[in-house]
């Protein structure tokens, strides 16, 4: 199976080599390259098992990598994950990565995030300060995760399945606040995602997994002209968002 390559002259933010990973014995990720420019965001596809969240979860460091690197700026990344969410690397996986105890501000306290640069990319949070992060809405507790993993100026944001369970208006706000913020902020975004339509709106680049591997590449604005194919090839069916 051969891989198309959409080429980019953007400095180099993510650059993960020959990685391979999984859990036990069995690798899930094999032989993979991935390369996300600063500013870039990088949409990665696949059917559930093709290694999209652990991919993300070894260039977090949360998964031990069997084989390859992972470089951040053209320096090799290694050490504790805590370590790298620190300094390097911003992670929201599915899921609502919120302390439901806490309201909105308390949270973006314990992130070490301001609330000033918080409502600059999200407006919605100012009326929702203090409220706890349970009682807001899917949406609004997305976008608090994003708030606390972008506003701490991670060279590389790692983002699994945003739009999983949101309404579409809601899935627009995010996608327009990450897609400006990394190109503000020179950001290298990769974000796993299950809709073709959000993710040809987010990405500059598009990238289909398929068992383990990368099996296409290409230019966002050439994806939902291709959806069928990739449909058909790839992801096991049509993409069923109605969009």
């Amino acid at each position: 199976m051969t891989t198309e390559t959409a080429h980019t002259s953007r400095t180099t933010g993510l650059d993960v080599r020959d990685l391979s990973a999984g859990y036990g014995s069995a690798p899930v990720v094999s032989g993979l390259n991935l390369r996300v420019g600063a500013g870039e965001v990088v949409a990665m596809l696949g059917r559930n098992g093709a290694g999209k969240t652990t991919t993300l979860m070894a260039i977090g460091g949360f998964l031990k990598r069997a084989t390859g690197t992972v470089a951040i700026d053209g320096a090799a990344v290694d050490g504790a994950p805590h370590r790298r969410m620190r300094r390097q690397v911003g992670l929201v996986l599915e899921g609502r990565s919120v302390f439901p105890a806490l309201t909105t501000a308390q949270n973006l306290k314990v992130g070490r995030v301001g609330q000033a640069e918080a409502l600059r990319v999200f407006p919605d949070l100012g009326g929702r300060l203090n409220v706890r992060a349970g009682s807001l809405s899917g949406g609004e507790q997305q976008m608090l995760s994003l708030a606390r993993a972008m506003c701490r100026l991670p060279r590389v944001l790692l983002l699994d399945e945003l739009s999983f369970g949101l309404a579409p208006v809601m899935c627009d706000r995010l996608f327009s606040g990450i897609r400006q913020f990394a190109a503000d902020h020179g950001i290298a975004v990769a974000v796993v995602e299950q809709h073709l339509h959000y993710a040809a709106m987010v990405a500059d680049r598009v990238v289909v997994m398929h068992q383990g591997r990368l099996a296409l590449e290409l230019p966002s604005s050439e994806l939902l002209g291709r959806r069928g194919e990739i449909e058909q090839l790839y992801l096991g069916g049509p993409d069923l968002s109605g969009a």
